[in-house]
């Protein structure tokens, strides 16, 4: 794997800023065929590829003032406008992951201020959407400081560096699908970074509407962290990991071809073998509720029905997310305010679409 790409030329970061301040939103993402399992340093077990989210992304904004230079990085974190110390050694080990990429970073304190637009914490890919926010503001850095970097680079870095943090977050920094893992099909996918889907999609996945009902907006029992080094003596974990890269072959094929009744039964199929991988673990653990079945077989009902194309997905965690494409929309809305929405926390939910990865602000 060739990471010395991402370390920079020493001569190239001879530009002195004193101050300055970069603030970026990124959205986080939905996969539909699921990583689950990985190696140091976040290499994961095999290809996945996500839908990136336009309406739940995090703001983050990072205050660079150059001082003396450290031995780690210095920084302060405030989350939705609170001091969240609590937070800071995920961020502290991230900063120790990228030193050797960025070692500019420990010529500067940092004030980093976050907030996002839904619940932290609850099988939303928060840390997708955090990490590559904190990626795309370093990287705003490094481009001041090395203004010859291509915009294209910067991108690819970005998702490097995210990766490093959170996995997921490699594929929040494009849109609006995004491979992360080397797979022999997929041209330029790598293990260090996402890359947007080539190649034309189908018109009916355009625009590709996803609802996520917040059946519950607690912290999980356990993380994903957790929930990935339980791979490593799971029973299943090889077959799972070519079963995973013969789905994205096929995905890949549907994308593209439109074939949608064969996309959504391999979608629901990733998302029930993401939590039977849970259920199969040693500790085993359950993150679905009661009400992420009854939303489950209500959908299940209503295809059934109606002949509707909507199907559902899981990330690690007890919401669901329901995907339909737009031509449904208003049919779609309509079952889940009346139907669906009994099943989440104070019949919340959000209205999401696929997007198009990081902004600057």
């Amino acid at each position: 794997m060739n990471t010395q790409q991402f370390i920079p030329n020493s001569q190239g970061l001879e530009k002195s800023i004193e101050k300055i301040t970069f603030s970026w939103k990124t959205p986080s993402n939905i996969a539909l065929v699921k990583y689950w399992g990985k190696s140091n340093p976040q290499i994961p077990k095999n290809a996945s590829i996500s839908f990136t989210l336009n309406n739940c992304h995090t703001h983050t904004s990072i205050e660079f003032s150059k001082r003396e230079k450290s031995t780690k990085a210095n920084f302060e974190l405030y989350f939705e406008g609170k001091k969240k110390d609590d937070f800071k050694p995920k961020i502290a080990k991230f900063f120790e992951r990228i030193e050797e990429f960025c070692p500019y970073i420990l010529e500067y304190g940092m004030v980093i201020r976050s907030e996002n637009s839904f619940p932290h914490s609850s099988g939303i890919a928060s840390s997708a959407s955090g990490m590559s926010a904190i990626a795309m503001c370093l990287m705003s850095l490094e481009k001041e400081l090395t203004p010859e970097l291509s915009e294209a680079f910067v991108r690819r870095k970005a998702s490097f560096l995210a990766r490093l943090g959170s996995g997921s977050a490699s594929r929040s920094i494009e849109g609006p699908i995004v491979v992360w893992g080397e797979h022999p099909e997929i041209e330029n996918s790598s293990n260090l970074y996402g890359v947007q889907c080539e190649g034309k999609i189908h018109p009916f996945f355009e625009n590709y509407q996803d609802t996520i009902l917040l059946v519950d907006k607690g912290e999980k029992q356990v993380s994903s962290t957790i929930g990935h080094n339980l791979m490593h003596e799971h029973p299943f974990a090889e077959q799972r990991f070519i079963q995973a890269n013969q789905n994205l072959s096929k995905i890949y094929k549907y994308l593209k071809n439109g074939d949608i009744n064969a996309f959504i039964e391999l979608v629901e199929s990733e998302a029930l073998t993401l939590h039977a991988m849970m259920l199969t673990s040693h500790p085993y653990f359950i993150l679905m509720k009661p009400n992420t079945l009854e939303i489950i077989n209500a959908i299940w009902q209503y295809r059934e029905e109606t002949d509707s194309k909507v199907c559902f997905t899981l990330d690690a965690g007890a919401n669901v997310h329901v995907l339909y494409p737009e031509v449904e929309k208003a049919q779609i809305l309509q079952f889940v305010e009346n139907k669906l929405s009994n099943f989440c926390q104070k019949k919340q939910y959000i209205c999401d679409h696929v997007g198009l990865g990081a902004t600057k602000l």
